[in-house]
């Protein structure tokens, strides 16, 4: 049997491609900047916290870690009306998205943390620096440096894993591949655009993470070799 190919089916649906691609990409920008200030917060705590709040952060990141993603999404999202609160699909799948994007950021932010030597520490406070400027300017800002290209991959799988915010009725590029394969019975093709689209959105996005990162960087190399 030969199958006929028919993506000719697909052209009268690219606005609704278009919207899927927007939403997939404010999902993920939302749930990215949050989740590295939420992340970063963590990692701070468990590596230089007491010692209580290290243990509290410790057991989220392990039970985040060690729990599906769409499992997260269900308990947000029912979790959300069990406690009588409204919410759009949409809200629930980033504050889904962040609360998990928070636990691994947080793991990578502390590698980062702790890999920078104690002597430079002890350096910062030589030179008189109160302890958020050392933990701006000699801490984090080089510890996020080296672990830049792991906070990329990570925050290019949270774009993919944004499609599971489907199965709550996010309208994102999945949910809208779903409801288009079913209104045109051409599945196999569909699947082929959507997963064109997700690869081509991965090349964009590491592309917009790599000028992010050399324009902060290079900048911040420059400066401290000019000074």
């Amino acid at each position: 049997m030969t199958y006929q190919f028919d993506f000719a089916s697909l052209l009268p649906y690219w606005r609704d491609f278009a919207a899927g691609v927007w939403l997939t990409l404010q999902l993920s920008a939302v749930a990215t900047v949050l989740g590295f200030i939420g992340g970063a917060l963590c990692a701070i705590a468990r590596a230089d916290g007491p010692p209580w709040l290290q243990r509290i952060v410790g057991a989220y990141v392990e039970v985040i870690r060690n729990t599906p993603l769409l499992v997260q999404i269900f308990l947000v999202y029912f979790g959300i009306a069990v406690l009588g609160l409204r919410v759009d699909a949409n809200v629930a799948a980033v504050l889904a998205l962040v609360v998990n994007v928070v636990a691994y950021t947080c793991e990578i932010m502390r590698a980062g943390i702790e890999s920078i030597h104690r002597a430079q520490v002890e350096a910062g406070e030589c030179l008189g620096l109160n302890r958020r400027q050392i933990y701006w300017h000699v801490v984090l800002r080089p510890a996020i440096e080296r672990v830049y290209p792991a906070l990329v991959s990570q925050y290019v799988l949270l774009m993919l894993a944004s499609s599971i915010c489907s199965q709550i009725s996010a309208e994102e590029l999945t949910a809208v591949a779903n409801r288009i394969q079913s209104d045109t019975f051409r599945s196999f093709e569909t699947y082929i655009v959507v997963g064109l689209v997700y690869l081509a959105l991965s090349f964009v996005v590491r592309w917009a993470f790599w000028g992010f990162g050399q324009l902060v960087f290079t900048r911040r190399r420059k400066l401290g070799t000019a000074l």
